[in-house]
């Protein structure tokens, strides 16, 4: 049996002493936010290392809307999802479109909208939350999920469509000429040679916009004001307007509606770092 050598144990070792503080430092927050979900209201700043009666209530009064800024949970769980998909959707629905046609049709003017679409985020998206509210109140689309809907797939798509043009930059072009050969039209093409090589990249791409629509605060909260038709992060900010907060709702809900983003980054990891990082090194 051979022993590794000295300077690969040397970095492993560096490795382990770097990895595990993150690590811990990481979960620590999660942790407590588990702790507080388990824990009764009269114990939940007691400061233990684990509650002395754990308990499940706190769920049980989450899922049964049992508490006054939790009378809407599931319509507001409810729209989040509408929201999160719908985005998720027109995002790639545009995106891929976009990059389809200014890195394979070779559009005149394509990279230039690119570019500009890129520009954008010279601008952080929190200073055109109130233009986007102004907009939208033009339109007459405030307190409607359409608001929201588009203002995320607003932000989403200029880094979308990047992301797709990069990847599909990779792709050989000679497929493209042997199904124009073969009598294949333009959409035969997008359809039957582009989408099946471009799913690991559409999919990286959808899970970002709708995870990026899904944990969206700000502009849920300016665009949308009903009880019934806001989102659940905004509901959860209204458990810090009340003196005595029921902290331990607050973070029982948080742990839920944390847990949707984790099943799907973790179904759709390897899309994510493959598909977001596609065309960032050329050789």
């Amino acid at each position: 049996m051979t022993l590794p050598p000295l300077r690969a144990i040397a970095t492993e070792t560096k490795l382990l002493l770097v990895g595990i503080p993150v690590l811990l430092w990481t979960m620590l927050p999660l942790y407590h936010l588990f702790l507080f979900a388990i824990s009764p209201k009269e114990s939940a700043f007691a400061g233990n290392f684990w509650p002395t009666h754990p308990t499940l209530h706190n769920f049980e009064v989450v899922f049964g809307q049992k508490h006054y800024f939790l009378s809407h949970f599931w319509l507001q769980l409810w729209n989040s999802l509408v929201i999160a998909v719908a985005t998720g959707a027109i995002t790639l629905l545009i995106a891929t479109g976009a990059a389809f046609a200014i890195s394979r049709l070779k559009v005149r003017g394509g990279r230039t909208v690119m570019n500009l679409a890129l520009f954008t985020y010279f601008i952080p998206a929190a200073f055109l939350a109130v233009p986007m509210y102004r907009t939208m109140g033009l339109y007459g689309l405030l307190n409607n999920h359409w608001a929201l809907i588009l203002a995320m797939v607003t932000i989403a798509a200029p880094y979308s469509i990047w992301v797709l043009k990069q990847a599909s930059d990779k792709l050989p072009y000679e497929l493209d000429e042997a199904a124009v050969m073969d009598g294949a039209s333009t959409m035969q093409l997008f359809r039957l040679v582009y989408l099946p090589l471009m799913m690991p990249s559409l999919v990286a791409v959808g899970t970002y916009a709708l995870l990026l629509a899904w944990n969206e605060y700000l502009y849920a909260f300016l665009l949308l004001s009903k009880d019934t038709d806001i989102t659940l992060p905004v509901a959860l900010g209204n458990f810090l307007a009340a003196d005595d907060s029921p902290w331990e709702l607050l973070m029982t809900t948080g742990l839920i509606y944390a847990l949707p983003p984790a099943a799907i980054y973790y179904t759709f990891k390897r899309y994510m770092v493959g598909g977001l990082t596609a065309g960032a090194v050329k050789s």
